[in-house]
């Protein structure tokens, strides 16, 4: 490091905390703030609108989620300012609300997570696809390590844990093609973000189904069958576009990186208990997925389906019950603080109801909205996933639709539109403008360090989204 930027980064270093004491502040500020409110106005008032307004603030300061729902919960209780008895139905009804049962599922995704990978069948997904893409050259190969990112994070219902392991096995393959670091990041990427989109059990999606009271059967096909589709078309331009410019940068792996990592070899006996696991995971996964999308089941079905792909799983690899819990405890206990953060949300929301603020909205601008068109508004609302929650779009999705749910309805916005604009808030800054988490983790998995090939890939699948998204909202709407 040059002298000259020593100074620099010790001025740097206390910015963080600056801001958020600044931000806590802040908080402590709202929060007097809401109490004068709370004991000046009663019910219906547009003041209950503060605490989402303060929640949205404090997100976008990089606060922790759970203290910035914990801030805002506070803010809507001293603005509600409810009875004991009131605010004792509002916290016990937030128990069994379907926000918090978000939360429940998210748990359990992770839960099932691990399962799959102390099984290996995560493992076996993977070298199975890559098996079938071998010897038939660059562009199948790019396709099916795409194709096994997809089907990894669809089946784990995350992202970096499903990458995580993916890349192991991915990057000495790559290397041993030619891929580049860069087209490899790109690769896993692309096909990383379609398998989220379609992800039936994970936390986002199941808020989008719930917020847009539509099956997986609609939120496929309106919302993240045409993002996958898309994705796995413009692959085949800009992965290769990627592998030019970067090969001509010398953006190559090192030798040493061509030799896949070591692996203790299973016995014949566990190969295949791994296999049959594999299976039956797959069998049961597609099973759900087929009853849910046919019996147009809601959202909670998820809390049947995690727990028995879970049992049938570890059963299936010969897991010992005693193994099996740990795994499930060890899964379970990293998205806990997501439960929390879920439950004060659905009390958020149950203090803000007692406070009508929707209703005056609606009384106020009601007969002026009924004059305005759909598309516009729904485009607007989409568009705010370019300012949205950070590391939570689960709660970005619930947020958007409490707020402007009522407004929707009274416009006309039918589940289908909902769907488009719920997927699109929460994952359009997935592919830019800026930099993101799924961007850089993508490109460390795959050890590339040349961002622009990365926002370069988001950029391309971007544009032509928005544009694809807009004909499908003017068509349902």
């Amino acid at each position: 490091m040059p002298p000259s930027a020593i100074p620099d980064a010790a001025a740097a270093a206390p910015a963080r905390p600056l801001r958020r004491t600044l931000a806590l502040g802040g908080a402590v500020v709202a929060l007097l703030l809401s109490l004068a409110v709370g004991l000046t106005s009663q019910a219906p008032t547009l003041w209950g609108l503060l605490p989402i307004a303060l929640y949205a603030v404090l997100a976008l300061t990089g606060l922790d989620l759970v203290l910035v729902t914990g801030v805002a919960l506070i803010s809507a209780a001293l603005v509600a300012l409810p009875s004991p008895g009131r605010a004792g139905d509002v916290l016990g009804a937030s128990v069994t609300d379907p926000v918090t049962v978000i939360g429940l599922i998210i748990v359990l995704g992770s839960a099932a997570g691990e399962v799959l990978r102390r099984t290996g069948v995560a493992d076996t997904l993977v070298r199975g696809i890559m098996r079938a893409a071998a010897g038939r050259g660059t562009t199948v190969l790019m396709y099916g390590m795409m194709a096994a990112c997809m089907v990894l994070v669809a089946g784990l219902g995350t992202l970096a844990g499903a990458l995580s392991i993916a890349a192991p096995l991915l990057v000495p393959v790559a290397a041993r093609a030619g891929f580049t670091r860069s087209a490899t990041a790109a690769t896993m990427f692309l096909g990383g973000c379609a398998g989220l989109a379609l992800a039936p059990f994970a936390g986002s999606n199941i808020a989008i189904m719930n917020t847009a009271d539509a099956g997986y059967f609609t939120y496929v096909a309106v919302g993240a069958g045409p993002l996958a589709v898309l994705s796995l078309l413009l692959a085949a331009v800009v992965v290769p576009w990627v592998q030019r410019r970067s090969a001509a940068r010398g953006d190559h792996y090192l030798p040493e990186e061509v030799t896949e990592e070591r692996q203790v070899t299973p016995t014949p006996q566990e190969a295949a208990r791994t296999r049959r696991a594999t299976w039956v995971f797959v069998g049961t996964l597609a099973a759900t997925v087929c009853y849910a999308t046919l019996t147009k089941a809601d959202t909670t079905f998820p809390l049947i389906a995690l727990p028995l792909l879970i049992v049938v799983t570890a059963a299936a690899a010969g897991l010992s019950p005693r193994s099996a819990g740990a795994a499930v405890l060890t899964g379970a206990r990293r998205m806990l603080p997501m439960l929390l953060l879920f439950w004060m949300l659905a009390a958020l929301f149950g203090f803000i109801d007692l406070l009508q603020p929707y209703d005056v909205v609606l009384d106020r601008f009601g007969p002026g909205l009924r004059g305005l068109s759909a598309v516009p508004f729904a485009l607007a609302v989409a568009a705010l996933g370019w300012v949205g929650v950070p590391g939570a779009t689960a709660a970005q999705v619930i947020l958007i639709g409490e707020v402007f749910g009522p407004l929707g309805d009274e416009l006309g916005i039918g589940p289908a539109a909902w769907v488009i604009i719920l997927l699109w808030a929460s994952k359009a800054d997935t592919y830019g403008p800026l930099p993101n988490a799924n961007m850089v983790g993508a490109m460390g998995m795959a050890r590339a360090d040349r961002l622009p090939y990365l926002l370069g890939t988001g950029w391309a699948l971007l544009v032509p989204a928005c544009a694809l998204y807009t004909v499908l909202l003017v068509l349902v709407l």
